[in-house]
């Protein structure tokens, strides 16, 4: 018993070290691209650069956009006034509309850093931060064209309902004084830790070997921390200093993106007690030694368990974190490449959404449908980009 609570406290220290400053970096970093009218931009200049034709292609590329800096909850009451305002616009179905970009939302949310779960993931099986999220773009790719797009045109007869939670008159910015960013500024901010990080994960190889001074700057540069600090410290002055916003409300900003992902924070470092606990009294061992003799690949058997796990729990962070802690040992004895575990959990972790997710009643409430409609539509999308990021992890496990 004098060894559980050192055990709790390893157990916080080695998962949170590695990614609090991540998480609460890309926290302030999304609130603050909400706040300042950067997001609602970036969406309105998609729908205008696709047309009314192409209006489904401009929403997911909208979600996808967006949901790369942005939580998926703050992402999702963000985007779904910009939905119900395209809806009444155009007359058109809301799910039609609505669903490819919360399939954007929700694949960047499972797939692609800095969003917490891959982030954790990367920590906990010591993945390459730069090359999960290359990988992960090439497979959120057609995820969200499959789930998003191309599923939702099966998805007209759905009638969503009069949602009270967003009227006409309550879609309209007020004007808070400030200036609005510009397209190219909004569009810049948002993408700058992922430019960065594809970036600072190419030039290395890029340089030669023998230049270890420059090899050091770049290290230093590509790292996560250090790519969210100037994200964050270039989004200050680009979205809140030159935008006329004095430092004290954009500090403020800052604080309330804090206390949005206080609970995200210590779900995580509960992950990392449960990890320290099962190790240190053997029974990942155990259960590695019991799942080694299954006839199935590392890979499959990641996602299959950490789907489970979330049909049972209901959120796609608890799950993932969940399932990494459990399978840790066998997967690491594998020696799969660990950026495509990371990405096999991830994917899993979006199976199986249903009654126990705040997602689902999110979906069901904002448009107004019924709990049939939301399996129609929600369920079975957040089921196609779980197998569709499968697929297409075991596909780059062929070449990687």
């Amino acid at each position: 018993m004098d060894k559980i609570s050192a055990t709790v406290e390893k157990g916080i220290g080695s998962i949170m070290g590695g990614l609090t400053l991540i998480i609460v970096l890309g926290a302030m970093l999304g609130k603050l691209i909400a706040s300042s009218g950067a997001a609602e931009n970036i969406a309105t200049v998609m729908v205008r650069l696709f047309g009314v034709k192409h209006l489904q292609w401009g929403m997911a590329f909208t979600g996808f956009i967006v949901g790369i800096p942005l939580f998926y909850g703050v992402g999702f009451v963000l985007l779904v006034p910009l939905i119900f305002s395209i809806v009444y616009k155009y007359k058109l179905p809301a799910v039609y509309i609505g669903l490819p970009m919360l399939a954007a939302l929700s694949v960047t949310h499972g797939f692609i850093p800095p969003h917490p779960s891959p982030v954790a993931l990367v920590v906990l099986f010591e993945a390459n931060m730069g090359l999960t999220l290359i990988y992960g773009l090439l497979i959120a790719i057609p995820a969200i064209i499959i789930g998003g797009p191309l599923f939702s045109k099966t998805l007209k007869h759905i009638t969503a309902g009069k949602s009270e939670v967003f009227k006409p008159e309550e879609m309209v910015m007020e004007d808070d004084g400030y200036q609005k960013p510009g397209p190219l500024n909004s569009f810049l901010t948002a993408l700058l830790p992922v430019i960065m990080i594809i970036l600072f994960t190419v030039l290395p190889y890029l340089v030669a070997k023998d230049k270890t001074a420059m090899h050091q700057v770049l290290g230093f540069l590509g790292s996560a921390n250090i790519v969210m600090l100037i994200a964050i410290i270039y989004a200050t002055f680009s979205l809140g200093i030159f935008q006329g916003r004095p430092i004290k409300e954009v500090m403020v900003i800052y604080g309330e993106a804090v206390k949005d992902i206080a609970m995200i924070l210590l779900i995580i470092a509960g992950s990392g007690v449960y990890k320290e606990v099962m190790e240190a009294s053997g029974v990942s061992v155990k259960l590695a030694e019991s799942l080694r003799g299954m006839p199935i690949h590392p890979l499959i058997l990641a996602w299959t368990v950490t789907a489970i796990i979330r049909g049972c729990v209901g959120s796609a962070t608890v799950a993932a974190l969940t399932s990494a802690s459990v399978l840790l040992p066998l997967l690491q004895a594998s020696g799969v490449n660990p950026n495509l575990l990371v990405l096999a959990i991830g994917a899993g972790s979006l199976m199986f959404s249903h009654v126990n997710d705040s997602g689902f009643w999110m979906f069901k409430e904002y448009f107004g449908i019924s709990v049939k409609d939301t399996f129609r539509s929600w369920s079975i999308m957040e089921a196609i980009v779980a197998i569709v990021g499968l697929i297409g992890v075991l596909i780059l496990s062929l070449f990687i």
